[in-house]
């Protein structure tokens, strides 16, 4: 009589168990990099209101403030991973990340006027943050 096999064989699970492995291998990094730019996000997120009240500051006034208060603006307070939002010199805006991020450092996001007008463009232009860390904007 012909016996009916059922089931898998140890060799084809070790195979199996091997695959699954090498896959996990470059998930679980490429996630946790994932999860690090998701959360360096919320610097951008946070900092629109202060850009805002950047440009509208020079749309009335014609000038560049200098500081949060010259900017009319008031930072509501730190976040898990954001824990201030400056404005300095020429509305330039610094966010400092937090170490809950995965990393450290500041996002620092530089205003431009196109020609005479009071209309800004926004660049990211140095960071402390590595490049893998950034959001798309600011690589």
């Amino acid at each position: 009589m012909k016996k009916n096999m059922q089931g898998f064989t140890l060799i084809e699970l070790m195979i199996v168990i091997a695959i699954l492995g090498i896959l996990l291998a470059i998930a679980i990094p490429a996630y946790q990099d994932y999860s690090v730019r998701a959360k360096v996000s919320e610097a951008m997120t946070m900092a629109a209101p202060a850009k805002l009240a950047v440009a509208e500051t020079l749309s009335s006034t014609g000038t560049l403030p200098a500081t949060n208060t010259a900017a009319g603006y008031s930072f509501p307070g730190a976040t898990s991973f954001v824990t201030s939002v400056l404005t300095g010199a020429n509305g330039v805006i610094t966010v400092a990340v937090t170490a809950a991020t995965g990393t450290t450092g500041n996002l620092v996001m530089t205003p431009t006027r196109i020609g005479s007008t009071a209309q800004l463009t926004w660049s990211c232009s140095a960071s402390t943050i590595q490049d893998k860390y950034l959001p798309a904007k600011c690589r």
